[in-house]
This record gives structure tokens, sequence and C-alpha cells, in this order.
């Protein structure tokens, strides 16, 4: 008479579960799981819905197209950022979504479409990671140096051409408050390839090494004289017209600004100063509410960060410290409450009632 195999007995489940807790909490990634975001819908005023695909057409019916990259390792900031963009907008179902990979894009496709499959959204892979890595120079940071993280600068490249025309780019490790509309509609002048927020009273000299500054050759990209006024700008949040981003090659200028810097040791942080060396003076200027930016702390140490006086739009964890890190830790910065509600990662010892 055939027996019923014996049902796992408590202890075990509860040794599994602790296992599977335990490789979440020791920094395996693929260990983590999401849960389902809730569905938001148009308001009545919006077109009609995008369809949802893991595998869209770039449409010209969006009324915003979101770009951003998508990393194993930063997979938990990327889910809490596309939260808040659909939960913040007015017309989430009319927002779609262009995603960078570079590896595990089987794995990064599923996990978006399982917690996301109301979603109109495309994963890219960045091919060209190979020969971006040839041409990247050590930053003060391991983190700057990874391929994925230039991926900004060949957005142009990676996207289809004439659909979308106008991109709104996003770090992994931002939360919008606001509608993302009012960001996409920023105003482009007709000089203008990119919009961001600019921040006129910093000191540029960090940025570069002494010797830039001393070829004058160079320090003389940032004169007035040539009208242009140095003026940072973070390059985490931006808003880029496509069509003249292509038609000025600013990819290829890009590179030949991280070709000499092989050669000369130019700068030390990561991919932001080629972007400053070519477009610094030359963007339009968005609100700051839209980037209140180094949340993270400072590059070395992740020291907490306060916000910048003003309004707030959107929150960014740049530098060194990222929220999920330091709230797992128990180590929170008292701006990191403002992430967790976004957050969403599986509870390691979640058990389905059914």
């Amino acid at each position: 008479m055939p027996t019923t195999p014996p049902s796992p007995s408590l202890p075990l489940l509860f040794l599994l579960l602790v296992l599977c807790s335990a490789a979440a909490l020791n920094g395996d990634p693929f260990a983590l799981k999401f849960r389902e975001a809730p569905q938001f819908y148009n308001s009545p005023s919006c077109p009609p819905p995008l369809p949802p695909s893991a595998a869209a057409t770039c449409s010209v019916n969006a009324l915003v197209h979101v770009a951003m990259t998508l990393d194993v390792a930063y997979l938990r900031g990327s889910m809490a950022a596309i939260l808040s963009v659909l939960q913040h907008t007015a017309c989430p179902q009319s927002v779609q979504f262009h995603f960078v990979a570079s590896a595990a894009i089987p794995y990064l496709n599923a996990t978006v479409a399982t917690t996301f499959p109301y979603l109109s959204y495309r994963v890219y892979p960045f091919d060209d990671h190979p020969r971006v890595a040839g041409l990247i120079s050590t930053s003060i940071r391991a983190a700057l140096d990874r391929p994925l993280n230039y991926a900004r600068s060949y957005i142009g490249r990676l996207l289809p051409a004439g659909c979308p025309r106008r991109v709104v780019y996003l770090d992994s490790d931002v939360i919008l408050v606001d509608d993302i509309l009012t960001l996409s509609a920023t105003p482009l002048p007709d000089d203008a390839v990119l919009a961001a927020p600019e921040y006129c009273n910093a000191n540029l000299t960090a940025y570069f090494t002494p010797t830039f500054w001393a070829n004058p050759s160079l320090s003389m990209t940032f004169e007035r004289g040539r009208r242009r006024q140095p003026c940072y700008f973070n390059t985490g949040v931006m808003v880029v017209d496509l069509d003249r981003w292509r038609e000025g090659g600013y990819t290829e200028q890009i590179e030949e600004w991280m070709e000499l810097q092989k050669r000369m040791r130019i700068y030390e942080l990561g991919s932001l100063p080629p972007f400053l060396l070519t477009f610094a003076g030359r963007i339009a200027a968005v609100d700051h509410r839209w980037n209140q930016h180094g949340l993270g702390g400072d590059n070395y140490r992740g020291l907490c960060r306060e916000l910048h006086p003003g309004p707030v739009s959107l929150l960014h964890w740049s530098g060194k410290g990222k929220p999920w890190v330091r709230l797992d830790a128990g180590r929170p910065c008292p701006l990191d409450v403002l992430w967790a509600p976004y957050d969403l990662r599986q509870a390691p010892f979640a058990i389905d009632d059914s």
C-alpha cells in the first residue's frame, strides 16, 4: 500500500527560511524577492493607457519616456524609483520605461515584469560595455567605475531613433514625490540638448586635477569669455532631447574627454566630469526641487546629509550611502525614512497565508 511521503517538519521549514533570509541579508542580490506593486490608473484627463508589455515598442502616445539603468546590485533602489514615478503622476499608464542593462537581463526582465505587471517597458542590452570599460579610468570609489554607470552617455545610441525624442533620465537611487509630467515638460531652448538643476556657486576646482587647471587649453573650457558659466549639475536627473544629442555627436565628445583622461588624468570622479566638460554652461536650468541630491553622503565616508533649503519634488541618495543598505544595517540617516515607504522588497520571513 503506497505511503504518503512525510511533509517537511516545521523546524526544517524554519531553517530554510533562515537560510534564505541570511542569503538576502548577506548581500546575495538574487535572493531578494519583491512584492507586486499596486496598480495606478490614469486620471480622466489623460490619454488612453499604453498596453502593458515587457517588450514594448517605443510609443509616440506615451506622455513621458523614462530611461534608467537596471543592475542587480541596485535593483532594490530601481524598484522604489519606478514605484514613486507611478504613484505621483496623474497619468501613470501613459509613462513608458526604457531600461538599460549589461548583465543578468533575463532575471531583471522577469523581476520587473512580476513586480509591475501593468508596466509598458523594454530592456535594452548595453552591449558596448566591454569597449566602454577600456575608456574608464579609476576614480575615488569603485562603484563609480562600473561600465553601466556610463550608460547615460550612450542613450542616444541605445534607444531607437525618432522615438522617443525626449527622455527623462533617472538614477536608481531617487524617489519622486511630484508629477514627472512637470519635469518632462521642461522647456529646452533651441541651443540646449539637456536640462538639469544647475548649481552655479559650486566650486568646480574640486572636480578636476591640478593638471587640468594648469593647462590653459583645457581650463579655458570654462572661461566666461567663451560664454560658458561653469555651473555644476548632477547627471542623475536629466531631461534630454535625443535628436539633438545625436545630431551634435555628444556621445563622441564625451568619449574624447575620457580618452584624454586616460592619457593625462584630468579628473577624479567617475562619469560626471566628462558631462561637465561637454555640457556645463550649455544646459537649460531646472528648479532645484527636482534634484535634492547628496543624500547618500560624501563619497568617502557616507555621512548623513540634510535637505537643501526649499521645496522638494525629487529626493536623490547620490553619494556613498544608500538608504536600503543603512536601513537593513539598523543605522539609517534621518532622511532614509522617506525612502522606506517605497521599498518593495518582500520581507524574508513573509509566509503566504494560503
